[in-house]
């Protein structure tokens, strides 16, 4: 919320400042010992504080901001000056939402009043707006004209249901993110794995001789866990959906998967149901490498590197 009660809460295309720096009396670096005698050299000192003061609020004001927001203090003597000009302040900003907010506006983030320059003023903000949602009050920076920043509000009835909406949008973000990386996407519902495990089972019968067929149709094996789940999740029967699931992808239809609602063999094409290949390959990558590591620690394979043949 705003620092001062006498403040305006709804501006329409303000002029926005952004600050790291407090707005009172700086002590610290130059701070100097004082010796007092005089009671008049008290008031005096007092009076010095509050012209540092007005010396900063005034050339805040020389840039006729509408919004003033400081990564640190305001002082209730800076708040009174800046109420005069007319300029709404906001305090205690964190780090991260000021450059956001940088980013959304088009204003510069500034550490001394000393420093400001036009062209430090953002202008693209349409609508500075403060509201109440619940309990407390959020500031609203709305209707910008070229954000390179935005956030996106969550709302749900309870903390859990909240906390569940959030880890939802995380991951829904996190496929967008992926798809847009990698623009490739295979189809879901376990036809991907299931088409891998026909392969490899056909591939080390046809192709593999001896004892090595076997690593081929573990990995096959353990690629049917997918489908398997799928379908015991969607009620159908496991061993002989699983057949029928084979037997498509073995006939050359790979795009066949399972209805997780169902758990019957589906056409993916039809259902719409797409995985990122990046996920894809991530997944089975850390599968094996897991599986070479727990061979490595048991002793039974010395090491894998017959990896490039």
């Amino acid at each position: 919320d705003v620092v001062h009660p006498k403040m305006r809460r709804h501006i329409e295309n303000p002029r926005i400042i952004l600050l790291d720096c407090p707005l009172e009396y700086k002590k610290g670096e130059s701070q100097t010992n004082i010796e007092i005698s005089r009671e008049s050299d008290w008031s005096r000192v007092l009076e010095i504080e509050e012209e540092q003061i007005r010396a900063m609020c005034d050339k805040i004001a020389a840039l006729k901001p509408d919004l003033v927001i400081t990564e640190k203090g305001v002082s209730d003597l800076a708040q009174h000056y800046l109420v005069k000009q007319n300029i709404t302040a906001l305090r205690r900003m964190r780090k991260t939402d000021n450059n956001r907010v940088a980013r959304a506006t088009g204003a510069k983030i500034v550490t001394s009043v000393d420093e400001l320059k036009e062209s430090d003023v953002g202008t693209g903000c349409g609508l500075f707006s403060v509201e109440k949602i619940g309990d407390e009050y959020f500031t609203f920076l709305t209707k910008c004209k070229n954000p390179k920043a935005c956030t996106i509000l969550l709302r749900g009835p309870g903390k859990d249901t909240l906390n569940e909406i959030d880890r939802n949008l995380q991951d829904a973000m996190c496929v967008a993110r992926n798809v847009l990386f990698s623009p490739y996407l295979c189809p879901g519902g376990g036809a991907t794995e299931m088409a891998l495990a026909v392969q490899l089972a056909q591939r080390a019968k046809s192709d593999i001789d001896g004892i090595e067929q076997w690593p081929y149709g573990g990995v096959a094996e353990a690629m049917e866990v997918i489908p398997r789940t799928l379908i015991q999740n969607g009620g159908g029967n496991a061993i002989r959906t699983l057949t029928e699931l084979r037997a498509k992808h073995t006939a050359g239809l790979t795009t066949w998967g399972v209805d997780g609602e169902k758990g019957i063999p589906v056409d993916m094409n039809e259902y719409g149901v797409w995985e990122p290949l990046a996920v894809k390959l991530q997944t089975i990558k850390t599968a094996i490498d897991s599986a070479s590591l727990l061979l490595r620690v048991d002793d039974i394979v010395s090491g894998t590197a017959k990896k490039s043949e």
